[in-house]
């Protein structure tokens, strides 16, 4: 699928986003073992979740789709996963592959996870390692999947990742469930900390000290009747058109509000860009609530590094949008992770915006960007990245002239419906299919 994207006079209107993935990935895994039915409304249809929910079924967990988002997951208990007859295909999905191997590393069964050719690309040694100190038995492929998982008599561990990150530390919290004695994951700055706010609301035994967080074996998990809230990540799109495009003003309900996913939103704000946040309920532990964005009269530069890294990690292709059209230059450092994400997103997203005029340096772990720009439309390609793709749309809408994303498709990975969401508000955005290849 291509995009084409024409310059938007300004953004109105109301609408929600897709269920948030992060949670999505841990409702379904963590529902599956529970003890009872879980009944889950407002999951992510996504491609990175469906790929999850594949690899649930094929563990022997049944699950009945009462709708595209809405699911009731038949969970087995701790113990209840049935050794898999074929390998675990994770599609493209980093979390799907690395919460389940800490979800295995307690069963002793064989199993072997695998995914696609941009999955293969991704490190796994940083879960594999740390599962191995705990006793189970882990394989990487030269430090990448295809993974082979055996697991068995788990001990507690005391581990302090050398990065911060949310899927490691959620790989090994799960497998502390399974282990005898308490396991703590110590980061060196706080990431995402869903899986915590969710095993604690289904009964688990867990404790905060500081930097560190602390699980126990052994409580069984209540099952959930849980509506998922929209994904942050999803809404950071509309926030930047809505503060790029003059007269726009986007109105966002029902998403999820949990501080370690708005260091995005603090960017805006940081920047002058009039966004705000307001929490008005709570869901298995999370905030959620509204999110309100006007188009900026003058957005200043930035510094981002440190802590702020982890709580905006999703963000910052589209950050470095709106970065072009920043006064003065806005620099990113502590983002070596990005190297490793769907695509070396520092090279990727300077290569692409370079395309469409911006001024654009890559570094080892981030990238610099001098504005403002103004933007030119052009042909860019998304790399395979949803995030890069939805992105370089935005961009086009700030752009002079017409702008093509090319392989635009893996925008489902994340957020279907992205096409229409724009249309709705006001956008001329066209999605393309793209002729057969004899």
């Amino acid at each position: 699928m291509r995009l084409r994207i024409r310059p938007a006079s300004r953004l109105q209107g109301a609408h929600r986003v897709p269920g948030d993935k992060s949670l999505s990935h841990r409702a379904l895994l963590f529902a599956a073992l529970a003890e009872g039915t879980s009944r889950l409304s407002g999951w992510l249809p996504a491609a990175d979740c469906e790929a999850t929910l594949r690899c649930v079924r094929a563990l022997g967990i049944p699950v009945e789709r009462l709708g595209p988002g809405d699911l009731c997951v038949h969970g087995r208990g701790l113990q209840g996963l049935r050794a898999p007859i074929a390998p675990l295909d994770c599609g493209g999905s980093g979390t799907t592959m690395r919460l389940l191997m800490g979800i295995l590393a307690g069963f002793p069964f064989p199993s072997i996870l695998t995914g696609n050719a941009q999955l293969s690309r991704r490190p796994m040694e940083r879960v594999a390692e740390p599962l191995r100190r705990m006793g189970a038995e882990v394989h990487t492929t030269d430090g990448h999947a295809p993974v082979f998982v055996r697991g068995g008599a788990l001990r507690g561990l005391r581990y302090r990742l050398p990065m911060a990150s949310a899927q490691v530390k959620s790989a090994l919290l799960l497998a502390g469930l399974y282990a005898e004695g308490p396991t703590t994951v110590i980061e060196p700055a706080p990431s995402r900390d869903h899986t915590e706010r969710l095993l604690a609301a289904m009964g688990a035994t867990l404790e905060r000290d500081g930097e560190g967080v602390t699980v126990h074996p052994g409580p069984r998990l209540r099952p959930l009747d849980l509506h998922l809230p929209g994904d942050p990540s999803s809404a950071a799109f509309l926030l930047a058109a809505a503060v790029l495009i003059p007269g726009s003003a986007v109105r966002i309900p029902g998403v999820l509000l949990n501080p370690t996913r708005l260091g995005f939103v603090e960017a805006l704000q940081a920047m002058g860009a009039p966004v705000a946040v307001a929490v008005e309920g709570e869901i298995a532990g999370e905030p959620v609530g509204t999110l309100t964005a006007c188009a900026a009269d003058r957005l200043g530069p930035l510094e981002v590094s440190g802590p702020l890294v982890p709580r905006m990690i999703d963000e910052f292709p589209i950050f470095a949008v709106v970065a072009t059209q920043a006064e003065g230059t806005t620099r990113v450092r502590d983002a070596a992770e990005l190297r490793v994400k769907e695509s070396d997103r520092i090279a990727a997203l300077a290569a692409e915006l370079r395309r469409m005029g911006a001024r654009i340096e890559e570094h080892p772990d981030g990238f610099t960007v001098h504005g403002p720009t103004a933007l030119r439309g052009a042909v860019v390609h998304s790399h395979g990245d949803h995030r890069l793709a939805m992105a370089l749309a935005v961009a086009g809408l700030v752009a002079e002239g017409g702008t093509t994303v090319e392989d635009a498709g893996c925008i489902g990975d994340s957020f279907p419906g992205f096409v229409e969401t724009l249309q709705a508000l006001g956008a001329e955005v066209e999605a393309l299919e793209d002729p057969p290849r004899p």
